[in-house]
């Protein structure tokens, strides 16, 4: 019996301290505390949220305020610091908070302009202490130590350094999203972008131009008379451009802005010189954006065009022994990038 009672009264302490603990965390011993900076930010989060307008607005803002306040607060009062630096934990949680309230309102949630600057936020918040003496509201400025401007340099100027860093990956993410015909460029020699994965083969953009290309192209000589489409092929940039165009319009095409810095342009030779009725169309689709190589590259797909004999028609007034000759096309899938300045124009 005595040793269940001491067995109660070892419990009913240990929960008491326990209460005692959280109290002590929530229930302030004094009014000027951090607890009160937090409970202030609820508070003001809460009213925010009955009001509308500008009125929101501002007491969100002071929320925010009384947020970042109390939480450098508490993470100063017995900081940790990150391994192998001075810069204190605390510091980093309000740099991120920070970070969110300059960035993260209009966007209500979190940005890559939050992420960018929450390292340098960090270390500022970290400097902003060495150039003042005291606490509370007993303080005045100083000047660092020689040993700690040196500390405060290094370690503003690398927390800087990885925000630059950061900020490189947002752009080449964004690059890729807006250009993604630059995934199918070779990065072997890339100082700064390295594939964590193995490549994946990517299909440019060009390529699904020349592909959308192909059955206009086919729509406008298959099966036309000669003398049509021979006039067509005199006036084959023109004819090109108007085609390429529609196909730019395209949905997949027309919310990248790689869609201008794609070239189409034809090349019209004789492959039978004894031939002279027959044509081979190479249409290129030329990258104009950046590349690994100066000189760039362009895809290639290849058509032949030749006269048929077309019988005569019953319903019309040609003669028995007379023919007629329309145009056959026909197309070779496209060709890999190839590497280089695309042939000049005849």
């Amino acid at each position: 019996m005595n040793t269940l009672f001491k067995d109660l009264l070892g419990l009913t302490g240990f929960v008491s301290d326990i209460y005692a603990g959280i109290k002590k965390f929530f229930v302030p011993d004094r009014a000027y505390s951090w607890q009160t900076l937090i409970y202030l930010s609820l508070f003001s989060w809460a009213i925010s949220s009955f009001a509308t307008g500008p009125i929101k607005d501002t007491i969100a803002f002071f929320g925010w305020l009384f947020l970042i306040a109390g939480t450098a607060w508490y993470t100063t009062d017995d900081p940790a610091r990150i391994p192998g630096t001075y810069m204190p934990v605390g510091a980093v949680i309000t740099g991120f908070l920070v970070s969110v309230f300059a960035f993260g309102q209009q966007a209500n949630g979190i940005t890559s302009g939050t992420i960018v600057f929450w390292p340098t936020f960090s270390a500022l918040i970290t400097a902003i202490p060495e150039f003042f003496e005291g606490s509370g509201t007993d303080y005045k400025t100083q000047l660092p130590k020689p040993e700690d401007r040196q500390k405060i340099v290094v370690l503003v100027a690398s927390s800087m350094l990885l925000s630059c860093w950061i900020q490189f990956y947002f752009v080449v993410n964004n690059w890729i999203a807006e250009y993604p015909s630059l995934l199918s460029d070779n990065f072997q020699r890339s100082t700064f972008v390295i594939r964590t994965e193995p490549p994946v083969k990517v299909s440019p953009n060009g390529a699904v131009i020349l592909k959308e290309l192909q059955p206009k192209l086919e729509q406008a000589i298959d099966k036309q008379s000669w003398a049509q489409v021979e006039r067509w092929l005199q006036n084959a940039n023109a004819n090109l451009a108007n085609l390429s165009q529609k196909i730019l319009q395209d949905k997949r095409l027309r919310e990248k802005d790689e869609k201008n810095l794609w070239r189409i342009e034809p090349r019209i030779t004789n492959p039978n010189p004894r031939k002279k009725d027959e044509y081979n169309l190479d249409i290129l689709s030329i990258w104009t954006g950046p590349s690994s190589d100066p000189r760039g590259y362009y895809l290639k797909k290849s058509c032949q065009i030749r006269p048929i004999a077309q019988s005569p028609n019953k319903s019309t007034a040609q003669k028995p022994d007379q023919t007629s000759l329309t145009a056959e096309i026909e197309c070779s899938p496209v060709s890999k990038p190839i590497i280089g300045l695309p042939p000049a124009q005849r």
